[in-house]
């Protein structure tokens, strides 16, 4: 498989990376015939990976990230002796849960933004932390195996962290996220996508444009670049930074002919 010839179809330098080392850990996974695995993507890495896989008819991989509503997920490839049950008891050699129970006094107090600014205050790669899942007590942090320790001994560092108890857990003993929605209504000029973002997130129509423009968007898992998508019912919107939104039902229209649109937010 010659690189440059699969990767001259993509403009993006950061895309040819990303998708570089994809295909080296493809090359990897043949010439040691075993399993190996990438860093944490985000939404917009997942979305491309997965698109190129299909371009490349690439099948022997999973996209994992500890739990089935994850966005940020690490890249397994395999070689073809492997099914899911070999997969799935080598998850564990692939990412832990990093777990902070915060002294009862903080409950409540620390949000995702106190969690992640915590990690990038220390220097610490982004793509080397997963999801964090954050709860009343704390939070837990999935990172990749090889993280773990680094960063388990890092964060009592930090001030916010001092008086925490953080401890290593398999995988398979993550907190479930309980999944909370608020329902909120929008009017809406068109079913256009850049309508939905520029009221979702609380911004004029053209800053909604250029987020779109920025690969922000996300529409069911997919990233989605036309601002005149149209929307329907059930579509899953999320926004980086902003959120994630699904459209419920489209409730009458006003005088002015706009839509209005109930929507469900997760909070």
């Amino acid at each position: 498989m010659e690189k440059q010839q699969v990767l001259k179809d993509y403009k993006k330098q950061e895309d040819k990376i990303c998708l570089s080392q994809v295909l080296d850990k493809i090359e990897f996974s043949k010439t040691r015939d075993k399993i190996e695995h990438t860093d944490f993507l985000d939404m917009y890495q997942v979305a491309l990976v997965k698109n190129f896989l299909r371009k490349i008819n690439f099948e022997n991989y999973q996209l994992y990230g500890g739990y089935e509503e994850a966005e940020r997920k690490i890249l397994i490839v395999y070689p073809k002796k492997y099914d899911d049950k070999m997969l799935k008891k080598n998850y564990n050699k692939m990412i832990k849960v990093i777990r902070i129970q915060l002294p009862e006094e903080l409950y409540k107090t620390y949000s995702h933004r106190n969690y992640l600014g915590g990690i990038i205050k220390l220097g610490l790669k982004r793509e080397k932390v997963g999801d964090i899942i954050v709860y009343e007590e704390g939070a837990d942090i999935i990172t990749l195996d090889d993280f773990t320790d680094i960063l388990k001994q890092q964060l009592p560092s930090l001030t916010r962290f001092e008086n925490s108890n953080i401890i290593i857990e398999e995988i398979q003993n993550l907190q479930k996220r309980e999944v909370k929605v608020e329902e909120v209504k929008i009017i809406v000029p068109s079913l256009r996508l850049d309508n939905f973002v520029s009221d979702l997130a609380r911004t004029s129509r053209s800053k909604a444009v250029q987020m779109i423009d920025q690969e922000r968007v996300f529409v069911n898992g997919k990233n989605e670049t036309k601002a005149s998508k149209q929307l329907k019912l059930n579509d899953v919107i999320t926004i980086r930074g902003k959120g994630r939104f699904i459209v419920k039902e489209f409730d009458g229209t006003t005088r002015s002919g706009r839509t209005v649109v109930v929507i469900e937010k997760y909070v």
